[in-house]
């Protein structure tokens, strides 16, 4: 087959489904649901940092084994569209770029461009992944039909030789399905990126007949599709759920169709941001981090839950191809509702000691000391006596608890970075800055979002010096040590006990607490914040073991004293 004229049964009925937002063994189910709507193919990211979290340290076995996914897909008699990157957005951290870039690649133009150092460490990591893919294309008898070149380039840059350097790369490397671009449906987007020969594909959620207009007249080789039908919406914290009226949708879906155009939902089923892998996004100089929810007020619920939405789409879907799908698998079961005692202590003590660190003049990043999440901690001592010391902590990425002698005196904000009044009395005081991480923006210019203390601290006019680093990441805080003691000192680690006669799917609530990350049996359920939408976080039922499990909390702000397990979602809808 020759990549650049696609050839394809249209209409490609598709669905975005990811592989790193669900569970594995419940990859066959969300699987069966897409085709019970109709779909006849799936589309999934390849997100690298998902792979070499840390340089050097790659990982294709159980959660991740890429392949094993593919072998689902095919079981099912589906169709696989892959997007290997290496750049994704996706809402996902940094965009699927592995944050140890960020230590190799100073200048932060250098990413997704032709400079040689990004183009060598996608090199030697596409020798890796293509290959994978390469041994399961529709020509070798697999599932995959078509391969991404970048993703929404246009939205970015203009670096066609970039794009040609991709395209050309993963052919040599043995791909012949057709290569594919996908970008806004605007000329200057798709001039910025498409190339020669490799076929042009739009994004967008409405308009469907101007949009399809868009592509004829752009000229695009192939089929017509909407590779991206924003049927849904991602939340950000602090924001409202977003919904989008099933009826509305399908009569977008049905315009589509009717124009002659392929489509691909996404999402068809959204999933979960896991661990600390949710992506943010910049508003001007406004910072908002994605939530861990990526119900995406998808067709398929987060948790698996067949919607009107469902419904709808699969109407429409029946309608214009005469064929009626398959009947989706059962609702799976959930946990009876309960609620847990959560009993704990500080962890400020054991974080002043555990971890990686580094000492020197100015504070480190995150990436700096080539780790992808976790929590930051800074130490320095303060010379005085000094009334009114203004400490102005420049760049925080993202929020910084501010202790003098221990003592909590501030919060500063990536948002909201107002100075901090110290008074150091004539012994000297020693500062600790705690900082919680959220996710790194995924979309835009402002990719190249390190993680910590990134500006200089000032006291006054002065910069302040000698510098204690340390990093946590999320595994390592679920186990420090915990001081009873000192049970009001932030940050505050809790352990819960949970029962369960039958693992099945729940929702964990973390109600009166106030920003954290909770673990289940060790598996890390992702972030919490009190400002919502998102209430609860779900927690899959191969999670879950009969008997006894533990429930994990980690709390910056606002300790709770128990949580809730309940039988359904809060995502503030």
């Amino acid at each position: 087959m020759n990549a650049s004229e696609p050839s394809f049964a249209t209409p490609i009925l598709s669905g975005a489904l990811h592989y790193f937002r669900v569970h594995p063994d419940q990859w066959a189910d969300r699987v069966q649901r897409c085709r019970a709507m109709g779909l006849t193919t799936i589309e999934t990211y390849v997100a690298w940092n998902f792979h070499e979290p840390r340089r050097g340290e790659r990982d294709f076995s159980g959660w991740r084994d890429l392949e094993a996914f593919i072998g689902v897909v095919a079981d099912h008699g589906m169709q696989l569209i892959v997007r290997p990157g290496p750049y994704i957005c996706a809402e996902w951290d940094f965009g699927g770029l592995p944050a140890w870039l960020l230590a190799d690649l100073r200048d932060t133009s250098q990413i997704r461009c032709s400079e040689p150092k990004f183009l060598a460490l996608v090199d030697d990591w596409f020798d890796d992944l293509i290959p994978r893919l390469a041994r399961h294309q529709v020509t070798q008898g697999g599932p995959i039909v078509a391969l991404q070149v970048e993703n929404e380039y246009g939205s970015y840059g203009s670096d066609t030789a970039y794009l040609r350097h991709l395209r050309d790369g993963m052919a040599a490397r043995g791909i012949d399905v057709p290569f594919f671009t996908s970008d806004g449906p605007e000329p200057v987007m798709l001039l910025g990126g498409t190339i020669d020969g490799v076929w042009a594909t739009a994004n967008f959620g409405g308009d469907a007949v101007a949009n399809v207009r868009v592509l004829q007249d752009f000229g695009t080789r192939g089929p017509l599709m909407c590779m991206e039908f924003w049927n849904g919406w991602f939340d950000h914290w602090g924001e409202q759920h977003h919904r989008r009226e099933p009826a509305e949708a399908a009569s977008v879906l049905r315009d589509l169709l009717d124009a002659g155009a392929s489509v691909n939902f996404y999402m068809a089923h959204g999933g979960t941001n896991f661990g600390g892998y949710a992506g943010a996004n910049l508003e001007g100089d406004i910072y908002q981090p994605t939530t861990t929810s990526y119900d995406y007020d998808a067709p398929i619920g987060e948790a698996g839950e067949l919607t009107e939405k469902f419904r709808a789409f699969r109407s429409v879907i029946a309608e214009r191809t005469g064929v009626t799908p398959p009947e989706p698998p059962r609702d799976a079961e959930r946990l009876s509702p309960q609620r847990v005692s959560v009993h704990g202590g500080s962890v400020l003590p054991s974080l002043r000691g555990a971890g990686r660190h580094t000492s020197g003049p100015l504070p480190v990043s995150m990436e700096d000391l080539g780790e992808p999440d976790g929590v930051m901690h800074y130490r320095t001592r303060l010379r005085g006596p000094l009334a009114d010391a203004e400490l102005t902590l420049g760049a925080v990425h993202d929020r910084a608890y501010v202790r003098a002698c221990g003592d909590l005196v501030a919060t500063v904000e990536r948002n909201d970075p107002r100075p901090v009044l110290l008074q150091i009395p004539a012994g000297g005081l020693d500062l600790e800055i705690v900082v919680e991480c959220f996710g790194r923006v995924n979309y835009g210019t402002g990719t190249p979002d390190r993680k910590g203390l990134l500006g200089p601290v000032r006291l006054g006019l002065r910069f302040v010096h000698d510098w204690t680093t340390r990093h946590l990441s999320f595994a390592e805080l679920a186990d420090l040590a915990v001081d009873e003691a000192a049970d009001e000192t932030l940050p505050w680690l809790g352990t819960a006990s949970v029962t369960v006669d039958n693992p099945a799917d729940g929702f964990v609530a973390p109600a009166g607490w106030g920003s954290g990350v909770l673990w289940l049996n060790g598996f890390c359920l992702g972030r919490y914040r009190s400002d919502g939408p998102q209430r609860t976080l779900y927690a899959p039922a191969p999670l879950w073991q009969a008997g006894e499990n533990e429930l994990r909390i980690l709390e910056f702000a606002t300790p709770g004293r128990d949580l809730e397990i309940r039988d359904r979602p809060d995502l503030g809808a």
